[in-house]
């Protein structure tokens, strides 16, 4: 998943140490890959929940929904509470409730205990996208720190990569319940390091404009109009598409014939081209213009989840890392326009904005969509969820005279 980069004045005082960089993207990369893992994971449990509890979709999507609306809600709290206690200590403490979650659901009976722990999980999981970018903000000053955001931001793909694919590989030889409270003990001893390695910077003096800026934020538009509004729609409408697509993917791959292992590997496939969207969507981006991306990557994602579902089993696995590169590519050229649609007196505030709004839209939609699941089936959720994506076509064609010439 994208994350946005607190503002850091120029006029900061202090430079980090090769030492002190080197340990804030360590720490900072860590910390996104384990927790992106930790969020990605719940899509391998999902099938395994819904026959251990004998669970409804609906049931399914709300406990999607409280992960991820509890993280997004949130993030801004977290970012005020490490104000007071510090980065490190907020951190750590996040990585390791995040863990804490996993061993309490490896020990659920129900449904009840399940909604308790993805809430904890959730909570742990706010802290880590605005500390983990603010450290590597902090670390590394003017051009560089762009790079390491994107190292940083790389790292997240990896985690959603690897962590989904181990848990599969654990449940073919334990079950479900101790493969959890292995994978939740990595969050305790990750939360003990950050602790350790992560470095201490003196605290920068607060911008002015920001320190002077009202509480109620407009994310900009009074300096470009309506850009910024509709930007964050097609924002949120591309991350409920995506979250949705990746909640009910497992039940169209089980009716396909799918084991749990190939729908690890499945989930790997499309997280790989996620990956691999960021970085080619941004060249695409940077050539053609951020409307005909825009267009390009939703209208692909909606022709490859129609495509997807009368596809047998090996080529729907064939298919899955094209979606894959449609699915999360739109995301990076949606970040790229937030400063372009802003004046930079607000853009961490708008940033902080855009990235719980379109968060905030991926936890509601699965729970509102699983309803339809039960009422349908998932075939029909699915093809629902294409149609919602095509909103984002008009959408775009609307942001256009917003954004700069270069940018259009």
């Amino acid at each position: 998943m994208s994350v946005a980069a607190p503002h850091v004045s120029e006029s900061s005082a202090a430079t980090a140490t090769k030492a002190e960089e080197r340990r804030a993207i360590g720490v900072a990369g860590g910390a996104h890959a384990l927790h992106d893992g930790y969020t990605d994971l719940i899509y391998v449990m999902l099938p395994i929940w819904q026959a251990e509890f004998g669970l409804g979709y609906a049931a399914l999507g709300l406990l999607r929904t409280c992960y991820a609306g509890t993280m997004a809600a949130l993030q801004i709290p977290s970012g005020l509470l490490s104000e007071r206690l510090g980065v490190p200590l907020v951190l750590a403490a996040g990585t390791a409730l995040a863990g804490l979650a996993y061993l309490l659901a490896g020990a659920s009976v129900g449904f009840v205990t399940l909604v308790i722990a993805l809430l904890i999980g959730g909570a742990g999981a706010s802290v880590q996208h605005p500390l983990a970018s603010a450290l590597v903000a902090r670390a590394f000053a003017g051009p560089r720190s762009m790079k390491a955001l994107g190292a940083y931001n790389f790292a997240g793909d990896i985690g959603k990569m690897t962590l989904p694919a181990l848990a599969s590989i654990m449940l073919v030889v334990l079950p479900w319940q101790p493969t959890l409270a292995i994978l939740g003990g990595i969050g305790l001893v990750a939360a003990v390091a950050i602790i350790v390695l992560t470095p201490r910077f003196p605290e920068e003096a607060a911008a002015p404009l920001e320190e002077n800026a009202p509480a109620s934020v407009d994310g900009g538009r009074s300096a470009v109009g309506y850009g910024f509004p509709v930007l964050l729609a097609i924002g949120m409408v591309d991350s409920a598409t995506r979250m949705v697509f990746l909640t009910f993917l497992p039940f169209v791959l089980l009716a396909k014939g799918a084991s749990l292992p190939t729908i690890g590997l499945a989930l790997t496939l499309v997280f790989a081209g996620g990956a691999a969207g960021k970085l080619v969507c941004a060249f695409i981006g940077a050539r053609i213009g951020v409307i005909a991306t825009v267009c390009l990557t939703e209208g692909l994602t909606t022709l490859g989840i129609l495509a997807l579902l009368p596809l047998p089993l090996e080529f729907a696995m064939l298919l899955l890392p094209v979606i894959g590169i449609a699915l999360n590519g739109t995301s990076s050229v949606l970040y790229g326009s937030v400063p372009e649609l802003v004046e930079p007196a607000r853009r961490a505030r708008a940033f902080s904005v855009f990235y719980t709004g379109t968060i905030g839209a991926g936890a509601a939609a699965p729970a509102i969509y699983g309803l339809l699941g039960d009422a349908v089936n998932v075939p029909v959720v699915l093809m629902a969820v294409a149609g919602m994506c095509l909103i984002t076509l008009p959408l775009a064609l609307v942001l256009r005279p917003a954004l700069p010439p270069s940018a259009r």
